[in-house]
This record gives C-alpha cells, structure tokens and sequence, in this order.
C-alpha cells in the first residue's frame, strides 16, 4: 500500500521514524553501455531526508536517533512504508530498521 502526497515536505516522521529515498543505481556501465531498466538492481542505499525526534524511555527521556538528515544509510531490502509523491519513491523506516551508517 502507497500513500500518495502533494510534496514530501508536508510529511514529518513522528517518533523514531526515518524518512529516506533510495538512491537509484547507475544505469550506465563502466564501459558507456546504458542498462535497460530491468537489468538495473535496485541498491540497499538511501538518503536520509527527515526524522523524528526519537522516542521516549521509561524515565521520559528521549533517545536520541541513530541518524540525522542528510546522511547516507544502508537499508533493508524489503520492509519500511512506502511513500510516493508525483514519481518519486520514497520509504519511512524505524531507526532500529537502518542497518548502518555510510561514512564517506
């Protein structure tokens, strides 16, 4: 199930959600030969672009979220709520969801 918006900036995640798009994989071959879209694997990374302000402990504190926006996470295959706005795709993942953090 998607849920269709107007623009991604009305969507704030709430709790310890993470707003991400996946980035696309390149369609393009080292050597110039571009790639049907079938042949194109869909890639585990994605950019964060929003989060929640973390949830809450049993003391009432908040836990501070794994991530932040902007960077760029390695995510599961399957999994997450699926958005889309106009053509683009993007996903609403826990933090406890996000595999890892990519340094560059």
């Amino acid at each position: 199930m998607t849920t269709a918006l107007k623009t991604i900036k009305s969507l704030a995640p709430l709790l310890d959600r993470v707003l991400v798009q996946r980035i696309k994989a390149d369609a393009k071959t080292a050597g110039g030969i571009f790639l049907p879209d079938s042949a194109v694997k869909e890639l585990n990374e994605a950019k964060v672009l929003a989060v929640g302000p973390g949830m809450m402990n049993k003391e009432g504190k908040r836990i501070a979220m794994g991530v932040s926006p902007g960077d760029k996470v390695l995510i599961p295959q399957y999994g997450g709520s699926p958005i889309k706005v106009g053509e683009e795709e993007y996903s609403l993942f826990r933090d406890h969801d996000i595999l890892a953090k990519i340094n560059e």
